[in-house]
């Protein structure tokens, strides 16, 4: 099969989002500008102008009209999806990293972070049925860890968030008071800032990436770890198919990062593991540089 070539970004890409059908591909760039495509052929549908800064991440609504993005101009959108219109800005004062809808649409959780004086921290806004009633106010504010939190997502039943980032500790709070539930341990998991999350369609559990040149599977429930897959770069992107059990990895290092003495530097493909074996099964080559994000079609093909 060839490969749908999707250009129109002008910088390098940091997050990709299907919506809940597949027929739409969401994706955020450095350039400002989150852009619709047409999962099937690739061809572009539409841009999402009102941001000044590289947007980090994106999340579509189950019923695909409404797109929340994230960036660092330290602003969250919300828009329409159809029209390519703000419905509404919520202002924070650094930027936003991750944002995710919750199931039914009626809250987001949204990570902002340390900059000047404040510390990095998870937000969750309710998000209005009607724009014109939305409000600012957040319902709750979790001030986090150290460093960085580069990823927060819902857990099962939208009763727990699930958090990681810079200081390389997955971190699962109460979504309703706040309160610090369970943190991965020490020894079994990562050594390094996680750089990406991703849940099962299921929600019973989730994968990690992580600088440390692995990605971990982990029960969503109990933090415990399931699984660990081991590669020879760092790995920025992480998925999981909806329909095999393959987990995928994708990662490399900047040319400025990267040692001289490493062979491997140039390589940057996806890589393919089984899920219950944790063995490679094989790759995907074609880019020329690190891969930042990664997604599965909701059919899994």
């Amino acid at each position: 099969m060839r490969p749908i070539l999707m250009k129109g970004h002008e910088r390098p890409l940091t997050f990709l989002k299907y919506n809940r059908d597949g027929d739409l591909l969401f994706s955020c760039a450095k350039d400002h500008t989150p852009t619709v495509w047409f999962a099937d052929n690739g061809e572009r549908l539409g841009t999402y102008r009102g941001h000044n800064g590289a947007v980090w991440t994106c999340d579509v609504s189950r019923d695909s009209m409404r797109l929340i993005t994230g960036s660092a101009d330290q602003t969250v959108k919300l828009w329409n999806v159809q029209k390519g219109t703000q419905l509404y800005t919520f202002n924070f004062g650094s930027p936003a990293r991750s944002v995710e809808f919750a199931i039914g649409d009626k809250l987001a959780v949204i990570t902002t972070d340390p900059f000047m004086e404040l510390t990095s921290a998870i937000h969750v806004k309710r998000i209005a049925g009607d724009p014109t009633e939305q409000t600012e106010e957040s319902v709750l504010v979790i001030k986090g860890p150290q460093g960085r939190i580069n990823r927060a997502v819902w857990g099962p039943l939208n009763r727990t968030i699930i958090s990681a980032g810079e200081d390389a500790v997955i971190r699962i709070w109460d979504s309703e008071t706040g309160k610090l539930l369970k943190e991965s341990d020490k020894e079994s998991g990562h050594k390094k800032t996680i750089t990406s999350l991703t849940k099962a369609a299921d929600g019973s559990h989730f994968l990690s990436g992580s600088l440390d040149k692995s990605a971990k599977l982990w029960d969503t429930r109990t933090l415990t770890l399931i699984k660990t897959y081991s590669t020879e770069r760092p790995v920025n992107a992480v998925a999981m198919s909806p329909l095999l059990d393959h987990v995928v990895l994708g990662g490399g290092q900047d040319a400025s990062a990267v040692t001289t003495t490493d062979h491997r530097a140039g390589k940057f493909e996806a890589k393919f593991y089984d899920k219950i074996l944790q063995e490679e099964i094989g790759g995907v080559k074609g880019h020329f540089g690190p891969i930042n994000a990664l997604a599965f079609n909701p059919d899994g093909k």
